[in-house]
């Protein structure tokens, strides 16, 4: 009994000491960085998300099969930790059990059945990983990239945890000191085998059992703080540390010291996003020491899928190497040397990043802790030695699909945002589109250079008055209907805003337009990193819209618009500038209207329908907003029956426009946008029997970004032969052609005041 007390003591503060050396130094790199207070606000709702997404796995169990197998390992490792009270208790006492519950037969049986789960969990986990294999379909799989060695030997000593658990209570019961004479029905049955083993070897085999036990699981202690199962440990904290309610929507303000930045009086130490990995925020090191590498992220961005090289797992990983290996500068004491001072040529070439072949993976270009690692920039090109490739920080669509996916709340946009403000606004290195892009936004106020008296154009040709701002709102006025720049100069989405403005003309909605005093909301000044230029139009757009509303309570500063983009920034970023309003997609209004009864659309005559439609969900309506029924009930009520794609909701894959791409070209890899047409084309041609490229049908759209980009590979698409009955249409262009069936204009064909047919998008 001695022996194996004090065995079991040693190794417990030896694993202790090493594990715990280990938590200090990843406290102490964590907490180096930037501040960030505002992840201590809101402690209830943190509470409430610990509980539904760390003990409830709500994320993870969005991928049923591997989201149930990790639940129940999950929940293995709280349950068994009575297992481990009891074991630690065992060395001192024979007859140990828990206090007040130790006996119940109850507890007895969580234990068993839950290890057993947790076996069969291990070998899904096993079989997912092999299927999944990077050496089987290479950057198809989730894992490519992943550190996949380490992943197995976590599974292995899972393993060892459970076997060496039944084989200690197994002897434990033989020996007759087991606390549950009932329950723990895996723990007795095995106990039998050790039948007719005297009292005397039955002790050894125990006290064996009880110290493997213990010592396999301070192995895996051990093992656990200094791999990526991390996670274990840092999960809870980082998912209750997240952005709330999720890390999708507005970005945040730009940040120095933990204090926004005043762009009129800047301090002159303020720090311009991230320019090294000191420059991040505790929280943005918290995700990174927080990656599991499971790839969910990678598996869902429209980038990697095709053939970008950004992997939002890599780019999160390469960060986490990075502020590893550059730990001794950055917490170790060793002084940063000089940039000029490092030589880079004595570095052997690192062909093999990782270890694993990915070149995708820019960490690998200076391996170990030297100086050149220090000295090394955060963003740059192979030949500078850089974490971050441009071209992996420059592919990013801001979709928000990596985010969504990713189990343990880690961040991604925010900081591929946040290196870009720094390349944009300090090291002035983007792309060169950019550029025209931000002289026209600076000189012109959107992103197209046209002219503001041309705002209007769009108005003409409509059999009605479009209602202007004339310097102040009627009482009448319910809601201010934002244009947009796409709505306003790009011909394809005018059609949008008509058969939007006809339906609220229809509908009876007082409603103004501001013409030439609108401009761009900002939105692509700030996805792309440009957060001065975001500050400077917004400000501007804020003051605007302050005046426009002057004297209205809230509740009554309602604005319309049927852009996503400019729906989250008017919404939800403008309150960061002291403009508040509530604002909605015009899908949203569109739907309450036919829902009170002021709009009434007529469904086609059953002999005329057959041309099927599918619904192409924008990113910035969807998983950034998380609207997603009523541009659904809207394709309902127009008659249509709605054929879901396989990547829908919000598992939506981007058009490619997010992220200011609309505006810089596409040179690696395959086109997004034509990516995700022909997804839709392959479901409008499934539907029915429709025989490939000869099939009809529509692809319905709630977003000028995404109409462009889809329309743009509709075309690529039937130059190659073929889909010449397929058109792309904004929901409300479907519904005003609904809607005008009941009047029985035009054959009820019109889609705005022009009476223009509803296949007039078939070919633009």
């Amino acid at each position: 009994m001695l022996v194996r007390l004090v065995i079991g003591l040693v190794i417990t503060v030896a694993a202790v000491a090493v594990a715990g050396r280990r938590a200090l130094q990843v406290y102490r790199l964590v907490e180096s960085g930037q501040p960030d207070d505002a992840r201590r606000d809101g402690l209830g709702a943190r509470v409430r998300t610990q509980f539904v997404e760390v003990f409830g796995q709500r994320k993870l169990l969005k991928w049923s099969v591997p989201g149930l197998a990790h639940f129940f390992t999950f929940w293995a490792f709280v349950i068994l930790a009575t297992v481990y009270l009891e074991a630690y208790g065992a060395l001192f006492d024979h007859d140990f059990h828990i206090p007040w519950v130790g006996r119940w037969p109850v507890l007895g049986f969580l234990q068993d059945t839950i290890a057993v789960l947790c076996l069969l969990s291990l070998v899904v986990f096993a079989v997912i990983r092999i299927r999944n294999a990077p050496d089987r379909k290479a950057r198809a799989s989730r894992f490519y990239g992943s550190h996949t060695g380490p992943a197995w030997l976590i599974l292995f000593m899972i393993f060892n945890v459970l076997w060496t658990l039944f084989f200690f209570r197994a002897a434990s019961s033989a020996l007759g000191v087991f606390p549950y004479k009932s329950g723990a029905w895996a723990s007795i049955g095995l106990g039998h085998l050790f039948d007719g083993v005297s009292q005397g070897t039955l002790e050894v085999i125990e006290s064996v059992g009880l110290l493997l036990h213990i010592g396999v699981m301070l192995v895996f202690l051990v093992i656990v703080a200094y791999s990526k199962h991390l996670h274990i440990f840092t999960a809870p904290i980082n998912v209750s540390a997240k952005r709330m309610p999720k890390a999708l929507g507005p970005l945040l303000p730009m940040m120095s010291d933990g204090k926004k930045i005043d762009f009129e009086d800047p301090d002159e130490d303020a720090i311009f996003g991230r320019g090294k990995i000191e420059d991040f925020t505790w929280k943005g090191m918290l995700d990174f020491a927080t990656c599991t590498e499971c790839g969910r992220c990678q598996s869902q961005c429209p980038a990697w899928n095709t053939g970008k090289p950004l992997s939002p797992k890599l780019v999160i990983m390469d960060l986490r190497d990075h502020l590893f290996a550059k730990a001794p500068y950055i917490i170790g004491g060793k002084d940063l040397p000089e940039v000029e001072s490092v030589d880079f040529d004595v570095l052997e070439a690192a062909t093999n990043g990782h270890g694993h072949g990915v070149p995708e993976s820019g960490f690998g270009r200076v391996l170990g802790s030297g100086p050149q690692q220090a000295a090394r920039p955060l963003v740059g090109t192979a030949e500078q030695h850089g974490v971050i490739d441009p071209d992996v920080l420059w592919s990013c669509t801001s979709c928000g699909a990596c985010v969504e996916q990713c189990p343990v709340d880690i961040e991604h946009v925010d900081h591929i945002i946040d290196m870009r403000r720094h390349q944009v606004m300090i090291e002035s290195e983007f792309p060169s589109e950019l550029g025209v892009l931000f002289k026209n936004l600076e000189n012109k106020g959107n992103p197209w250079g046209q002219n503001a008296k041309d705002r209007l154009e769009w108005t003409k040709g409509l059999d009605f008055e479009v209602p202007v701002f004339d310097g102040e709102l009627s009482a009448d006025t319910e809601y201010l209907f934002w244009v947009g720049c796409a709505g306003a100069f790009d011909d394809n989405q005018k059609k949008t805003i008509r058969a939007t403005a006809e339906l609220l003309h229809r509908a009876g909605v007082g409603y103004t337009v501001l013409g030439p005093e609108e401009s761009c909301t900002g939105d692509p000044a700030r996805r792309s990193g440009n957060e001065f230029l975001f500050q400077m139009l917004a400000m501007q757009n804020v003051e605007v819209l302050n005046a426009v509303f002057e004297g209205r309570e809230p509740g009554t500063r309602k604005i319309v618009t049927t852009c996503p983009h400019c729906l989250n920034t008017l919404g939800r970023e403008y309150p960061q500038l002291d403009g508040h309003y509530e604002v909605v997609h015009h899908t949203q209004l569109l739907n309450k209207l036919v829902r009170e009864g002021k709009l009434v659309p007529v469904a086609e005559p059953a002999a005329d329908k057959g041309a099927p439609v599918t619904y192409h969900d924008p990113c910035y309506l969807g998983r950034h907003n998380e609207v997603y029924a009523e541009p659904r009930e809207l394709v309902a009520a127009a008659g249509a029956t709605l054929t879901e794609m396989p990547r829908h909701a919000d598992r939506s894959m981007c058009c490619g426009a997010g992220g200011a791409r609309m505006w810089m070209e596409e040179r690696i890899g395959q086109r997004v946008n034509v990516t995700r047409t022909t997804e839709a084309l392959d479901t409008l041609s499934g539907v029915g029997g429709a025989d490939g490229a000869a099939a009809g049908g529509t692809i319905a759209v709630g977003c000028p970004f995404c109409k462009t980009m889809l329309s743009d590979g509709l075309t690529e698409k039937q130059s190659g032969g073929g889909y010449e009955g397929v058109q792309i249409q904004d929901v409300s262009q479907m519904l005003l052609a609904a809607v005008k069936r009941g009047d029985g204009s035009a054959d009820g064909a019109g889609t705005t005041g022009e009476k223009s047919p509803v296949g007039e998008d078939a070919n633009t």
